[in-house]
Order: structure tokens, then sequence, then C-alpha cells
């Protein structure tokens, strides 16, 4: 089945999220459409799958235009999609959820989920799905969680398929059987549509690459293009992805955790007996799947989490039970994972971003008056450092893009005296050549003598910036590894496999046993008892 998109152009308001885009997806083909976060391919393909109307443009099938009033009409079209975030009911199981829009019924109107059974079956043995129709939902891995979502369209004899962000959530081996499966799926006579920001994966699975960057088709490319070349189309100039990284010279541990336990208020057990150190001038990268207990993480190092017990020491002071502000002040940097709910405020101004942790004190304060000169040049300097694209300081950070938020941010927090610094997810969202600039802000500040501890569900990231790694599964820390770890090893761990088990090197929790935040407490050894 042969897909065209001619002209679409979607706008919401005054904003053109698509401006006149001509897609073609040819019969048994995957076709890959490749941007970063925000730059609209979602959103073309909402338009696609009948989610969204075309402000104007044309779509056809085997050059025949048809027009979509929902996603019943798209899939009755031939077209199925597997959105980022799974359309599936946790309770019910594989069978259930497959017929759910689509019951098989008997006589009298009851219905046949034996029908059902039998599809998914045979689409599992046809693919090697290996999923069972009786499964919970919830009960299953998320790559098997997103095998039922292809079935579900499979099943309804989808002809082409849309695939948006499938790899966010899925470990690397996952990973490497979703690419497989795609591979079964295009030599079966299905067009998959693949939509990512990721450019090994865009490589590793395309027939033909559409490069989209804000709102706009900007160049086509054979998966044989290098990355770089990928790179420059996404963010419109010439991009360095190497980032050259000097080995780590760390010192002594100045920042440890301690049997940090988190237990939701219905017994949920989030964090379970979590400790690791982290030693000035090295930077420890946090790795899983996202859903592990990165987030109660850095909220319970952070103040964030009133249910945490253990001990957060921090040159030997425990932060734990402290105020966030308390926190803050003793000298921890931190970057959160929502830059627009915990990170900005986004009716103020950048030069008032840039100094929400410091407003009340010296220079941006004097008594109980703030300075506004003096945060006013503070905004010039950083957005002239940082490279930050506003019209003026003046501007509200809510009119920048996600990459220069993040920018207004990562400006805050790095631009004072820190003895910690910890970064969630510091590139999500982020442009290409962001990344680079904010990579090396951070083994600038690493290379200064700072303990840093980065959460990241991207393992590309890990793998550039980490001295060491620790992974989370399920809430607790499966090990400790050394930054050049392979992926395929680290994605065992991501899915439950302990350091041993996956076949790497693992490192001790402590290390540097007896010195900084350790030796801080005389009475540590005793009272982790197992250490």
């Amino acid at each position: 089945m042969k897909l065209e998109l001619r002209g679409i152009t979607k706008k919401f308001g005054s904003f053109t999220a698509n401006d006149n885009i001509d897609v073609v997806v040819e019969d048994s083909q995957v076709h890959s459409l490749l941007g970063e976060n925000g730059a609209g391919k979602s959103t073309l393909m909402n338009v696609l799958f009948g989610l969204y109307e075309a402000t104007s443009g044309q779509v056809l099938i085997d050059d025949r235009p048809v027009s979509f009033n929902g996603p019943g009409d798209a899939m009755a079209a031939g077209i199925g999609m597997v959105h980022q975030h799974f359309m599936l009911v946790p309770v019910f199981t594989v069978a259930e959820n497959v017929a759910l829009g689509d019951e098989a019924t008997k006589a009298a109107g009851i219905l046949d989920l034996e029908a059902t059974r039998r599809k998914i079956r045979e689409i599992s043995e046809q693919f090697g799905f290996h999923v069972d129709p009786d499964a919970i939902v919830e009960d299953l891995p998320v790559g098997v969680q997103q095998r039922v979502e292809i079935i579900k369209a499979l099943v309804r004899d989808a002809r082409i398929l849309i695939l948006d962000e499938p790899t966010a959530v899925l470990t690397p081996q996952e990973t490497d059987e979703l690419l497989s499966i795609i591979g079964q799926l295009r030599d079966n006579g299905t067009s998959v549509v693949f939509i990512s920001h990721k450019l090994r994966e865009v490589k590793a699975v395309s027939d033909v690459i559409t490069v989209i960057r804000r709102g706009r088709v900007v160049g086509k490319a054979e998966p044989e293009a290098s990355a770089s070349e990928l790179a420059s189309l996404m963010v419109g100039r010439e991009v360095n992805l190497a980032l050259g990284k000097e080995d780590a010279t760390p010192g002594e541990e100045t920042f440890r955790v301690e049997h940090l336990n988190v237990v939701a208020p219905t017994g949920q057990v989030l964090l379970d007996d979590i400790s690791f150190g982290v030693r000035q001038g090295e930077i420890l990268a946090v790795a899983g799947v996202q859903g592990n207990g990165q987030t109660e993480l850095t909220q319970a190092i952070m103040g964030l989490m009133d249910q945490a017990t253990g001990r957060v020491m921090l040159e030997g002071e425990n932060l734990l039970g402290r105020s966030v502000k308390s926190i803050i002040n003793s000298g921890v940097g931190f970057v959160p994972e929502d830059r627009s709910t915990d990170g900005l405020v986004s009716t103020f101004t950048v030069a008032e971003n840039l100094v929400l942790n410091q407003y009340d004190r010296a220079p941006y304060a004097r008594g109980l008056n703030m300075r506004p000169a003096v945060i006013n040049r503070n905004a010039e300097d950083k957005v002239e450092e940082y490279d930050i694209r506003t019209q003026s300081g003046q501007s509200n950070a809510g009119t920048l893009s996600g990459g220069n938020q993040q920018k207004v941010v990562m400006a805050r927090e790095l631009s004072r005296p820190l003895k910690l610094f910890i970064a969630s997810q510091p590139t999500r969202g982020v442009d290409v050549g962001s990344v680079e600039f904010l990579h090396r802000r951070i083994l600038a500040e690493r290379d200064g003598g700072t303990p840093v501890l980065i959460v990241s569900t991207e393992l590309d990231e890990v793998a550039e910036l980490a001295d060491r790694i620790a992974v989370l599964y399920k809430g607790s820390l499966v090990g400790i590894v050394p930054g050049d770890t392979p992926r395929e090893v680290l994605g065992l761990m991501m899915a439950g496999s302990s350091a041993a088990e996956a076949g790497a090197t693992p490192l001790p929790e402590a290390t540097d046993q007896g010195s900084g935040a350790a030796a801080a407490n005389p009475n540590q050894e005793e009272e982790s008892g197992n250490e």
C-alpha cells in the first residue's frame, strides 16, 4: 500500500506545526521521519491517523485521495498507529485489549474472545512475538506491551503501521528486537512510518529518511548518510557529535547516599535500600528504563519526598529532612527532569528565572530589596555565555524553545560555586546542537572538581558523559559499572540482571571508604552493617 501526504499544513491558531509537508511512503518500505522533539513529526502522524484535521493538504492511499474523520476511518483504510504512550487497559488481558473497538461476536451478540486469541497466536507465531493472549497487560514487560499494540494494528489488517518514538521506554535488547520486527513487517508487505529523533536507530532500520525541522521538510537522506550529516539537517548547522571527553581524575568522595528508601502512601516501594557515592571530579550516571525509581531518587535527594528514609550525606552533613531551599543553599545545583513545571516560572522573565535560587542574596539583593540592574546585567552575561536564543533578558521564559529553556536552567544552576551538581534528563527535548553545548558544560563542572550525578534514559548520553554507571531496576540498584560498559550489558542490567549476570565488571558501591562523606561519620560502618 502506497501512502502520500501532499502539502499537509496544520495550524493551531497562529502557530504552524506542519508547513506544506510532502511525504511519500512506498509499498513495503520503512520510511523514517527524523527530527528533534517539537519538530512536528507527531502532529503530522496525528493528522494522518485522523486525530487532527489538516488545515490544508491531502492524504492519498494508492494514489486515491482519502479523508478521515477519526482513527476509526484511518484503521478501516488500513492504517495502524502505535503511540509513544501505549493505549492499553492495564487490568485487561492481551486478548481483551486487542478486541476493544473491534469485538468479534458469536450468535446472540456474545463476545468471541477465542477468535481474538487465535488471531493473536497466529500473529505471534508469524513474527516470533511470544505473547500470551491471556496474560494481564500490567504484568507484562514494557517491550511485550508494545508488541501487544502492534498486534492490535495487525489484527485489524493494517498495511501501513505508524510507530511514534517507539523505543523511548525500551532497553537496548528490546530496541534491537523491535528493529528486527520492523524488518519482518516490511518483508511481509507492511509499510512502516518510523518516527524518531535517535540517529542510530533511524540509520539501522530505514529504507528512506525524511528530515523535519520546525514543521518543514528540510531534506531526504539514505540510511548510509553519516550521523553528522543527519544531525546537521536536523538543526540546520554543522554539529560535532564527538565530545572528546578526557579521563576523570576523581578526588575524595564527598557525596554519599546511604540506605535510601522511599515508600509511597499506598505501600508501594519506590526506592529500596539505595547506597552509592560520588567523588569530586567524576560523573556518576544513573541509567534505567523510565519509571524505575530515577525520579524518586533525585526528588528524595532534593528534599521533595516526605516518605524518604536513610541518609544523604554531603561533606559530612545529612541533607535528608531539610527543606529544598536549605539543600540548594548548601551548594547543590539541580536541573529537574521537567523544566517547564519544576525548573522555570514561564511567566517570569529570563532574567528573573536566572536568579530564582539566589534572588534574595547578594549581589542580587540588598537587605529586603532586589537589585534589578544587577539582575539584568547577570542576564546579559548569561545569555551571551550560554548562547540563549532570546530577544532579551526581559522576554518571558515561556516564549523560549525547549532547548533555550534548558540553557536558562543550566546557566542558573552552574552560575555559583557548587558542592554537588545533579541533572535529571539534562537534554530531554533539546536539539542536537544544544546537546553538544550542554554536555560540554557538564563536563566542565566535573573537571572543576564538582561531584556530578546525571540521571538519563538515553544510553547514548550515559555513554558520552559517565565515568561510572549505576543501573536502577524497579527501585533497586542492580549494580555500578565502569562508564565504558557495553550497551548490551547495560540493557541486561536495565531488565533486572545483576552486573555479574550481565557480564559486567561490578564496582563497589563505596568508591572511597574512609574519606569525604564516609569519614564524616565514624559510626557509618557499624550502622551500615553489611558494608
